[in-house]
């Protein structure tokens, strides 16, 4: 356990700066909060579960490398950001483009439509180029140097993958909250609508105007 994991005061100082970054709103957060409170508490942990398979993906590449590449190529940030800012805009338009009268009754989603949402979860996170940026930059000030210096970024990105899966997790059952006396009217639910298109738009315009920043 020494060999995969810093000595425990230093694990504890990791723990610490984890939760203080994951309980901080960032794009996935704002995301997994808009699918919460206009979808209700299923499309919401299903956004968890993206947005964490998406961060873990990020890690994942930021541990072998390729954080290393996106940092030092413009041309590769910029595209993989501005391929999740057109995302984000696409989520947009789905969010308010004219329904059907069935459709304007409900705002929860069908079962299988869950699998979308964790899609669009993971897609959101992992288009995301400032995510590897911040695993690049973070995880390595908690490494030690040793035989499993190589493993240890992925244990230390896992385990703040699980710390941000919690506080999301709260993120998403509180909004919810507020989800079912959203869906009681017809006019409410059409705000909700259009609210969730603007969060995304709002996503949308933060990734394309933003610079490198470690944003979850």
């Amino acid at each position: 356990m020494d060999e995969l994991t810093p000595a425990l005061p230093v694990l504890l100082v990791f723990i610490a700066a984890s939760l203080v970054l994951a309980v901080t709103p960032g794009p996935g957060v704002f995301y997994i909060v808009t699918r919460s409170a206009a979808e209700g508490r299923k499309a919401g942990l299903a956004s968890v579960l993206g947005v964490a398979l998406g961060n873990l993906a990020s890690a994942v590449g930021a541990s072998l490398g390729l954080a290393s590449i996106i940092a030092t190529s413009a041309v590769a940030f910029e595209i993989v950001r501005y391929l999740g800012a057109l995302y984000l805009f696409l989520l947009a338009w789905k969010a308010v483009r004219p329904r059907g009268p069935a459709a304007e009754r409900s705002v929860r989603l069908p079962r299988s439509e869950n699998a979308r949402v964790l899609r669009d979860g993971f897609v959101v996170a992992v288009l995301n180029p400032k995510t590897m940026l911040f695993f690049a930059a973070f995880l390595p000030q908690f490494v030690v140097p040793g035989s499993m210096q190589a493993v240890q970024p992925l244990v230390l990105g896992l385990l703040f993958v699980l710390i941000a899966a919690s506080t999301d997790t709260l993120y998403a059952l509180f909004a919810a909250l507020v989800s079912p006396y959203l869906s009681r009217a017809s006019s409410a639910v059409s705000a909700t609508r259009f609210a969730a298109g603007a969060a995304y738009f709002g996503l949308g315009v933060f990734a394309v105007l933003s610079g490198h920043r470690g944003d979850r």
